[in-house]
């Protein structure tokens, strides 16, 4: 029940949607009825809200930290590291949480807080790229689309095989979350950070 078990765990802690939580909890209503409806951090920060974007950006993420680091706590070794089938679940818990009829956010924040608890040096490449990419063009799309192939990169070259084809799953489906913004990104229509509406 090893596996089965660390994929429950992860999906718990992924599920919980900070973005409506803070935003509910601040009295800014319902985050589902700003901007692109969705229930992340870059649009939260569509309210005007730096902080409360902040927050949900810190929540999302760390609930994908605690994640690992609770399943490498309480369950045994399997000969590979069973925090990667913890943080598969809590991905998939941010993205189709059972709470909110399973449409979730995009799982960035999320992803990178697996990062963090798997290994901190593809965590940081992952950072640098997104910020790098970010800064110079303004599109949180395109940044955490540039920055998540890095990961599955990372790993091959860490030679981590396991965590390379489950980040490489995960990177597919945050792929596949951002395919409207792939289209409005080869549009020109896509929105920049910190752009209302």
């Amino acid at each position: 029940m090893t596996i089965p078990g660390a994929l429950v765990l992860g999906y718990l802690c992924g599920s919980v949607p900070f973005g409506i939580i803070v935003t509910r909890l601040a009295g800014v209503g319902d985050i589902r009825k700003v901007g692109s409806g969705n229930i992340g951090a870059t649009n939260v920060l569509r309210t005007g809200r730096k902080g409360l974007a902040a927050a949900t950006l810190l929540g999302d993420a760390l609930k994908g930290t605690l994640a690992v680091v609770l399943a490498r706590t309480f369950f045994p070794d399997i000969g590979w590291d069973i925090g990667i089938v913890a943080a598969l679940g809590a991905f998939l818990g941010h993205i189709y949480p059972v709470w909110l009829g399973f449409h979730g956010g995009k799982g960035v924040a999320t992803f990178i807080g697996c990062l963090i608890g798997l290994n901190i040096w593809v965590a940081l490449v992952f950072a640098v790229t997104w910020l790098a990419i970010a800064f110079i063009t303004r599109y949180s799309s395109l940044a955490a689309l540039v920055a998540s192939a890095t990961a599955p990169v990372m790993f091959l070259i860490l030679d981590h095989g396991v965590a390379t084809v489950f980040i490489l799953a995960m990177v597919l489906f945050l792929w596949w979350k951002h395919r409207d913004n792939i289209k409005r990104l080869r549009a020109g229509t896509e929105g920049k950070i910190g752009q209302k509406g």
